[in-house]
């Protein structure tokens, strides 16, 4: 059975202990901890962030960090994040994938199939991010990770996981997300045949629950939901390998025990994981609809107010009762530049097309919305109140445009026909009643 504290909002202080007295009381580091442990820090923001903002964890473990072989460059072709590595193409067109399906059909672990999409900013300044699928049959076994480069989001449409971490394991599977932050390390098994989904590393700030202004203090998605594990710890000796993602660069050294061996900790830099399901839809209840905004799950800022590095957005089960309205989302063009991915059902803008496991990028001030047929639907139908069912679509929206991978462009299922989908709109315009 899992254990779980639940996290009441971000900012707060946790602790939980695998072994009783494994925990030290009344100060962080004693000069010989009664069970032999280690005492390590690991910080996510630096010494001097406001309190509010401070991110550290207490780790008591049974070797620290330091106890690892030298690392060395470890080559990874389909993971690619820096402008040297990506050869980024920067498209004014609307674009989309259908169902990803990976090329090479041999063994690969969570870490060896992640394929990049996508990117933007740059690890190095910490603004931006990028965007992989990943397509999984096999069990990290022996390796472990940790990304230096960024915080980590998984987003599975198929299958389940355990991310063992280490502050405890996490199981995820379609329908649950889970947040892995910077340098925190954790390696992943399967819990099913295969598992795939999508990724995200998020160079900038961590992300935090959005502000609800005016909704007040209820709805979205609530604090108490999230969920970080209780201690869990390995005690192992053998042969292991370390990965890490630094410099947009794949690392690997030797290590001689599982680094996964924390007996305690306390502190609010931990991972996470939060059910879909449990988020609370606002919308509209007279006429209209308001903006994609309204559905922020998750958000990392950045240091102008209300524009964010990303927003984690879902588009759920809902019901849609406006009146006299053209209820799917509207025509636009954005400022900002979207990635929309699909773990469930259909949406209900594009209703051909797109697909779980597929996914669109809808780059700054490229005009997109309904395709021509949602179009007609939407404008003849009876306009009673209905239930968006069996849906479950996303979005990462963020300021800073995206560059697309060549690799991402060359795959089987890149639809470069993607416009025509709203090319037979049909010319409505009178010019009177």
């Amino acid at each position: 059975m899992e254990h779980f504290t639940y996290l009441t909002g971000f900012g707060n202080h946790f602790e939980t202990e695998a072994l009783a007295g494994a925990l030290p009381r009344h100060q962080n580091s004693p000069q010989k901890h009664p069970l032999g442990l280690y005492a390590e820090q690991l910080t996510g923001s630096a010494f001097t962030a406001p309190r509010e903002r401070s991110l550290k964890t207490w780790l008591y473990k049974i070797r620290p960090s330091v106890v690892q072989g030298t690392f060395k460059e470890k080559p990874h072709n389909t993971w690619v994040t820096t402008e040297r590595t990506a050869k980024l193409k920067r498209i004014p067109d609307a674009l989309r994938w259908g169902a990803f399906l990976p090329e090479d059909k041999g063994a690969k672990d969570f870490w060896e199939s992640l394929f990049t999409l996508c990117v933007n900013g740059s690890a190095e300044l910490r603004h931006g991010g990028a965007i992989h699928m990943f397509a999984c049959n096999s069990s990290m076994a022996k390796k472990y990770a940790y990304n230096a480069d960024a915080e980590m989001m998984i987003v599975p449409y198929l299958g389940e996981l355990k991310i063992a971490t280490e502050c405890g394991a996490i199981t995820i599977g379609p329908k649950s997300i889970a947040v892995i932050p910077r340098g925190m390390k954790f390696k992943v098994d399967l819990l099913s045949s295969e598992a795939r989904g999508y990724a995200l590393e998020n160079f900038g700030a961590p992300f935090q629950l959005p502000g609800l202004g005016p909704i007040g203090a209820n709805g979205l998605a609530a604090g108490r939901d999230f969920e970080t594990p209780v201690a869990a710890y390995e005690d192992l000796s053998g042969a292991f390998e370390l990965l890490t993602r630094y410099g947009g660069v794949n690392w690997s050294a030797p290590l001689s025990h599982s680094p996964l061996d924390t007996v305690a900790w306390h502190g609010n830099y931990v991972p996470y994981r939060y059910n879909l399901t449990h988020f609370n839809t606002i919308g509209t209840v007279s006429f209209d609809h308001p903006d994609p905004s309204i559905f922020t799950v998750l958000t990392s800022p950045t240091h102008t107010p209300g524009t964010p590095n990303f927003d984690f957005v879902i588009f759920p089960e809902r019901w849609m009762v406006a009146e006299n309205t053209f209820r799917p989302p509207y025509y636009h063009r954005n400022t900002m530049s979207e990635f929309m991915g699909l773990i469930s059902g259909q949406y209900d803008a594009k209703e051909t097309g797109f697909v779980p496991g597929g996914a669109s990028l809808h780059n700054c001030m490229t005009g997109h919305g309904p395709d021509a047929d949602a179009f007609t639907k939407a404008t003849e139908k009876e306009l009673v109140p209905e239930k968006q069912k069996s849906t479950l679509a996303f979005m990462w929206e963020s300021v800073f445009p995206y560059g697309t991978t060549e690799q991402a462009l060359s795959i089987e299922t890149c639809d470069f026909q993607y416009t025509q989908c709203w090319q037979n709109l049909p010319k409505l315009f009178r010019n009177s009643p």
